[in-house]
């Protein structure tokens, strides 16, 4: 097998959040007083979206029997919070620029355009990748094969020489495979267990250390 390029998701893979999600959620809603939503409730929603231009949709679609909420101020809120509590994971933007020395990088994140956008520019990872595929701009979001195919044609790679890094089994690990990708599995703490759908495993504060060697013996 000859590896040409990697593919990467972002949330829990290459950006972790300082913050618990639902906490923040929670913290959105209380600023904005909205009625509550649990963390379900909302990615129940946020999966029906994945190729939204914003968040608005997914607070619309809760909020659809309140008349007095307001998803385009909750929404601005969630993004504004979410941004502030994001941080790359130790190291690993020299392991990606030293990746991108032998391989070609992409990233392809689930989730709004504005949303993901507006994560890419707070981290300063605007040029970080040859190829950046947010769902919000495509026409289908992982694990649906279209996704995974659109970044195989902007990499120039085949599936087969693709490998696919991270941490959701069934939007990462089980898309990937799916779409002929290899897939390599990111654990942490109180993550998804590992998946024998996986080619392989990496603790994820071992990511940016290892992956380089873990990808020369594929």
């Amino acid at each position: 097998m000859t590896i040409s390029a990697v593919g990467f998701d972002l949330d829990e893979t290459l950006a972790i959040p300082t913050r618990d999600r639902t906490a923040i959620l929670a913290e959105a809603i209380d600023l904005t007083d909205a009625p509550p939503v649990t963390r379900e409730q909302y990615l129940e929603a946020h999966g029906q979206n994945l190729t939204a231009d914003s968040r608005v949709p997914i607070f619309r679609d809760l909020f659809e029997e309140t008349q007095h909420s307001d998803p385009e101020h909750v929404a601005a809120t969630y993004r504004r919070l979410i941004g502030e509590a994001l941080e790359p994971l130790s190291g690993v933007e020299s392991s990606l620029r030293r990746l991108r020395t032998e391989y070609q990088i992409g990233l392809l994140t689930n989730g709004p355009r504005r949303a993901q956008r507006d994560k890419l520019k707070r981290l300063s990872w605007t040029d970080l990748f040859d190829v950046t595929l947010i769902t919000g701009e495509l026409e289908a979001g992982k694990p649906d094969a279209e996704a995974f195919e659109a970044l195989i044609e902007r990499l120039e790679t085949q599936p087969a020489n693709t490998v696919f890094v991270g941490d959701d089994v069934q939007a990462d690990i089980e898309g990937a495979a799916a779409a002929g990708l290899v897939p390599i599995q990111v654990l942490y703490p109180e993550g998804p267990p590992p998946s024998n759908v996986a080619k392989s495993t990496i603790m994820r504060e071992e990511l940016p250390s290892s992956l380089f060697n873990l990808l020369s013996e594929l």
